[in-house]
């Protein structure tokens, strides 16, 4: 019962941790994001950026997942992301901080205002601060069900004899407290552990010392273990971190009793003690790595050099940083990349009408990958030509880059309508074990044909510019609204027949009718910019449009 109540209490420590981090996470997480954007300019004010976005987090493993997504990117350099890592550091400490007082008397309160606001009330943020208060409460509670559970283990010879030695052995200590922090996967809840360990009597300060070495070496090896396939910018980042967390680790291990004798007359707490140390060694740590980063950055980067390309492999080849500085060659380059992205969106348009046809979910999910290849290349696009817009253009260069990136999120668009309805849709009716009507199908696959010939029109008018093709693209969206509304009413005409194949299906017809419409208003956007420099575009419609022809349908493609 002894282990299980320990074993309880330090799981619901973990469960509450990350409770707290989540809501954090869904409440701020943009905001975080944006002061981290913000704050990479400078070496102190990245360390400050890292402070805080660790302190809110309550923890400095989520603060550097946070940092991932810039450096994937390419929105942050590495000796800056070095030093918001650092800062992250001593942020997670500020958390133990705050627990190493005596919180119990607030836990009722947390309990009560954190369930209320989170059952009451309809704002998400809210939900979410009210999760927080409540995993705050619980992380407090699991630390009095550890130190409770662990009072009778000061009097157990075999711990005691086994704890004898690891004071002996401060490397291996050090060793098993990082291997720890890396199975609970945060280094606040092994600290706190360790903590209610020393209230419980069961470590000594300086062996309590040494554990918590361990758990900031452990926290270092977290994010890199869930990154090892990320790019290698990731990779270099964590890798630096990693790099001085263990030699200052290292570094301080043969100085933990000084360092407890001198805690000791700060405060005579043991949780204020192993608190102080925790916080003491990161901003060391800060102090002596912080002024580096830029050489450590020279350093990873010949350590860890980008991988050669395989023979034969697919890469973007064409966005060529080198290129920035000639603006021609780069937007030649980028338009070259947009095409692929192209013919990839139009794979996926091609495609998605046979998962209606049979329900082949290894064929959905082909498509799927498409997509996220589809995301990849519109967001190196538009990154690469944000970098270029930078420097010098003229006004015609501006515009072709503004149109790429126009043209790129259109795309981008496309493949997520087909992702996340049209192939939830083609789920759906399988699942529903439903058919359309003849009639319905029929009326569904022209509609998609159209879609696809529009994309093609659509990228003959990127690549051409040529204003006749571009009212030949307008007009094609006014043919596809008339033959969208026909199939509407011919399907409202069916339900009112009583068509059991049409009443089975009638949610799946119209959203894919409605979801083919909106890929071709986002294709036909690419003409609209192309028409108004010639003055035939009024807000929503050509000037003159032969009316005519869109009755008839006869509009050349």
């Amino acid at each position: 019962m002894l282990l299980l109540n320990l074993l309880g209490g330090v799981a619901l420590l973990i469960w509450a941790t990350r409770m707290v981090r989540t809501g954090i996470l869904r409440a701020f997480g943009e905001r975080l994001r944006g002061l981290i954007a913000r704050a990479t300019r400078h070496r102190l004010a990245a360390c400050g950026a890292g402070i805080a976005a660790a302190a809110t987090l309550q923890s400095s493993t989520a603060a550097a997942l946070l940092l991932t997504s810039f450096a994937e990117r390419g929105l942050i350099a590495l000796a800056p992301a070095l030093a918001v890592l650092l800062g992250a550091d001593i942020g997670s400490t500020l958390v133990v901080q705050a627990m190493s007082f005596d919180p119990r008397p607030a836990v009722p309160a947390l309990l009560l205002a954190g369930t209320i606001v989170f059952m009451v009330s309809e704002n998400a943020i809210a939900r979410q601060v009210g999760r927080v208060a409540i995993g705050l409460a619980l992380m407090v509670l699991a630390l009095g069900m550890i130190v409770t559970a662990s009072a009778p283990l000061r009097e157990n010879w075999l711990l005691i004899e086994v704890l004898a030695h690891l004071g002996g052995e401060p490397l291996l200590a050090l060793g098993i407290a990082a291997a720890l922090t890396w199975l609970v996967h945060s280094s606040v809840a092994a600290v706190l552990l360790f903590i209610s360990l020393a209230l419980g009597g069961v470590l000594e300060a300086g062996l309590a010392f040494t554990l918590v070495l361990g758990a900031n070496v452990g926290s270092g090896f977290i994010p890199l273990g869930v990154s090892l396939r990320a790019a290698p910018p990731v990779r270099r980042m964590l890798v630096g971190n990693l790099m001085f967390r263990t030699a200052g680790a290292l570094a301080a291990l043969p100085l933990v009793d000084h360092a407890a004798a001198l805690l000791a007359l700060v405060d005579a707490d043991v949780a204020r003690q192993t608190a102080n140390a925790h916080t003491l060694f990161n901003l060391l740590l800060a102090a002596l790595f912080l002024p580096l980063t830029g050489p450590a950055a020279r350093l990873l980067r010949r350590l860890m050099p980008d991988p050669m390309p395989a023979p034969g492999e697919q890469k973007i080849g064409h966005l060529d940083d080198a290129a920035l500085d000639r603006p021609t060659v780069a937007l030649s380059g980028a338009t070259r990349e947009v095409m692929r992205l192209a013919d990839t969106v139009e794979v996926m348009l091609r495609e998605a009408i046979l998962p209606f046809e049979q329900a082949h979910a290894a064929r959905r999910e082909a498509i799927k990958r498409l997509d996220s290849e589809v995301d990849r290349l519109q967001e190196e696009i538009k990154l690469y030509l944000t970098r270029l817009t930078r420097g010098p253009l003229t006004d015609a260069q501006s515009r072709q880059a503004f149109d790429l990136i126009l043209f790129t999120t259109n795309l981008e668009h496309v493949g997520d309508i087909i992702d996340k309805t049209l192939l939830e849709l083609a789920a759906k009716k399988h699942r529903l074990r439903v058919s359309f009507s003849e009639e319905g199908w029929s009326e569904i696959k022209r509609l998609h044909t159209l879609a696809v010939e529009q994309l093609r029109l659509a990228v003959a008018v990127f690549v051409t510019r040529d204003p006749e093709m571009a009212r030949q693209l307008v007009l094609a969206k006014e043919q596809v609204r008339a033959i969208e509304r026909e199939a509407t009413e011919n399907h409202l005409r069916r339900l009112r027949e009583g068509t059991l194949a049409s009443l089975e299906t009638s949610s799946l017809h119209l959203d894919i009718l409605r979801d083919l419409k909106r890929i071709v208003a986002h294709l036909t956007a690419v003409a609209h910019p192309i028409l108004e420099s010639k003055g035939e575009l009024r807000s929503s419609r050509l000037r003159n449009a032969p009316a005519e022809a869109v009755r008839a349908g006869s509009v050349p493609t």
